[in-house]
């Protein structure tokens, strides 16, 4: 009994080097890395830029609701007004034509807004896209073999979180623009928000159904944030 430690000792320096220092050496856990995918986008120079682009584009999407909003008003009252000087059948006719065509430039409207959030989306990908390459750098860097979003980390050493690195690496390959220069001609490849008047691809048929001829504008009070929601559409009233 006593002499099974001998008879190891003799067993283990038997074996090679490579051999034996796999089975002394203890087990080492993966490397793991932590991003703030988040901050990957906010706090980068194209993300920046996407996110200034996209509120110009909110608010003059926005101001062109108003306008047609105030148009669409005075054509109702003018409706109104002359309906004491026409038959019924005819005021009803031109009701129904003035409700086709308030539904019309409401779905049109809800159309530009999907469209500029949606563009702002795919831009924001773009950047992720980009910086894969520097995160994967990154990760070969400090010997990391899986990288975690921070959300869903607990507990974690701050030399794990790899952020600050890729953000001064993304911001090195995208400069932020020159002062003055329009946000519509700097971001991500493949081009930029569209402008609030152009005419996207639409969906009409995801609108919602319109219950009147007039329409609203979007409430100028309501203190919204265009960057948080896509730009109010005007919807029908009664």
């Amino acid at each position: 009994m006593h002499r099974l430690p001998a008879l190891a000792l003799a067993l283990a320096l038997a074996l090679p080097g490579g051999v034996r220092a796999q089975i002394d050496a203890p087990a080492v856990p993966a490397g793991v890395a932590v991003i703030d995918q988040s901050r990957l986008i906010t706090d980068t120079n194209l993300g920046r830029t996407v996110e200034q682009r996209f509120q110009v584009a909110s608010r003059s999407l926005i101001a062109e609701n108003r306008e047609i909003e105030a148009a669409l008003e005075a054509e109702e009252r003018d409706l109104t007004a002359r309906r004491g000087t026409m038959p019924a059948a005819e005021f009803r006719r031109l009701a129904a034509e003035f409700d086709t065509k308030v539904e019309g430039i409401r779905r049109a409207q809800e159309a530009k807004s999907r469209a500029v959030t949606r563009q702002r989306d795919e831009e924001r990908q773009r950047i992720v896209e980009q910086a894969l390459p520097i995160l994967a750098g990154l990760m070969q860097e400090r010997a990391a073999l899986v990288l975690i979003d921070r959300g869903s980390v607990v507990l974690s050493r701050g030399a794990a979180d790899i952020t600050d690195a890729a953000i001064e690496r993304l911001d090195a390959l995208n400069p932020p623009p020159e002062p003055g220069a329009d946000p519509a001609d700097t971001g991500p490849a493949d081009g930029p928000l569209p402008p609030a008047g152009a005419a996207p691809d639409a969906e009409p048929d995801a609108a919602p159904a319109a219950d009147g001829p007039a329409a609203k504008a979007p409430d100028a009070a309501s203190g919204a944030d265009p960057a948080d929601e896509a730009p109010q559409q005007p919807p029908a009233t009664p």
